[in-house]
């Protein structure tokens, strides 16, 4: 019997999609067997740049979704809405998901996975993660078998991209976003991408499966990119580091009762596996016991990439509709319930880089230190690295340190009449 799916988006993954799924020659032979039955749309009028008969194209997505004949529902319209109600609604007709969709999951994920849980449905989202790296069936399979302690990524093309160029060409910000959006690299609105929001969400996402719990999304800290300026850049290539925006998962905070979930900016020894990956390309780095460190490397988006992860769900889940049995596949569904401990921001123990501006007097770096050993803040290094505007410019590296103690050495050294500003604070991994 051939396994028939509704489609609801026909932009430029659901596109991908279509192409992969009309070209099966020389793939995997299951994919001959899956008809493209119903596909929903905005607009009938658009240019389409697939072939498909016009009977099965409707503007009515409801209609897919209760359709009886349909098997898989295929959700890579995007957004929050309709696409959540229209997941739902296909979870409770019967039917097998597949999303690409990053922000509905991580928002709804615990009440979409409770339907599929109750009606023993599988929701697949490979797509969702790091466009067409495969990362989230290996961490639900093979990875499993490993006690995971850290989930560190480049997740967002569009941050990757702008950092890149920063480095390589010494550009401001504000230039290459401006280039990213004309390149069609980053959106008219960015802000999901540099603010951060975008590798929230995926984060949210991977620490659920690494560490087997729900997270709530307002418990991941999210900073974005705005602030890294070339006069950074510059520092962190002197003292062997590149900035990278990091998406970090990690259970060793503490007791290792509660997760640490963040994103930031952060400053990547030039030696670290995740130091390399540039341009819009992102990677995935897994850290457990026993397999130490795996990385997972790839193209993030783009319509053949996120096109080959839809599919990939899609033959897992005919393969699991032909095996025919009644009881769900464990390693294809959601395992988790309770929801994690997140670590609140103040809690974390990590290395800072932070960039001061202050009057020309002697004595400054002495007080700086005394601040800094008053709050239990270790110096790696303090140097004085020349002038700006007449003010002369300090660079501290810290060992590893609370975050919480490092923030209120900073607030008193803010009040010292003679610091002028603290441009710039970034992590270090």
């Amino acid at each position: 019997m051939g396994v028939k799916l509704g489609i609801l988006g026909l932009g430029t993954v659901g596109t991908g999609t279509v192409q992969l799924l009309q070209d099966a020659a020389g793939r995997h032979p299951l994919l001959q067997e899956i008809e493209i039955y119903r596909v929903g749309v905005r607009s009938l009028d658009k240019p389409r740049d697939v072939n498909l008969s016009a009977k099965i194209i409707t503007t009515d997505l409801e209609a897919i979704v209760n359709d009886p004949e349909i098997d898989i529902v295929v959700e890579v319209m995007g957004g929050l809405e309709p696409a959540r109600s229209l997941i739902l609604q296909a979870l409770k007709n019967g039917k097998h998901v597949v999303t690409a969709n990053k922000a509905a999951i991580s928002r709804f994920g615990a009440e979409i996975f409770t339907t599929a849980n109750q009606a023993g449905l599988y929701v697949m989202l490979e797509a969702a993660v790091g466009g067409g790296i495969p990362v989230i069936q290996p961490l639900k399979q093979a990875l499993s078998v490993n006690r995971l302690h850290t989930v560190t990524g480049i997740v967002n093309g569009t941050t990757n991209y702008i950092l890149t160029r920063m480095q390589t060409e010494g550009i401001d910000f504000a230039d290459v976003l401006a280039d990213a959006q004309r390149l069609g690299y980053a959106e008219a609105d960015p802000t999901a991408d540099v603010d951060g929001l975008d590798a929230g969400d995926k984060i949210a996402i991977l620490a659920s499966l690494a560490f087997d719990g729900r997270i709530h999304l307002k418990d991941v800290y999210c900073e974005g990119i705005r602030q890294v300026s070339q006069t950074d850049i510059a520092y962190a290539e002197k003292l062997g580091f590149v900035i990278k925006l990091l998406a970090i998962a990690t259970n060793q905070v503490n007791d290792n009762s509660q997760l640490s979930v963040r994103v930031h900016p952060t400053l990547v020894p030039k030696a670290h596996p995740l130091a390399s990956i540039n341009g819009v390309y992102n990677a995935i780095l897994v850290e457990g016991e026993p397999i130490g460190q795996v990385m997972f490397f790839g193209p993030g988006a783009g319509a053949g990439a996120t096109a080959s992860a839809v599919t990939s769900d899609i033959l897992s889940l005919v393969a699991a509709l032909k095996s025919n049995t009644a009881a769900p596949n464990p390693l294809l569904t959601c395992r988790h319930e309770d929801y994690c401990q997140i670590a609140p921001i103040a809690d974390l123990v990590t290395r800072f880089y932070a960039r001061f501006l202050t009057k020309d007097r002697s004595g400054v770096i002495g007080k700086l230190g005394t601040c800094f050993g008053d709050h239990g803040v270790s110096l790696e290094s303090i140097v004085q690295t020349g002038f700006q505007g007449g003010l002369a410019e300090i660079v501290v590296v810290t060992h590893d340190v609370r975050e919480g103690d490092f923030r209120q050495a900073l607030a008193e050294i803010q009040s010292l009449e003679a610091v002028d500003s603290i441009p710039s604070i970034l992590r270090v991994l």
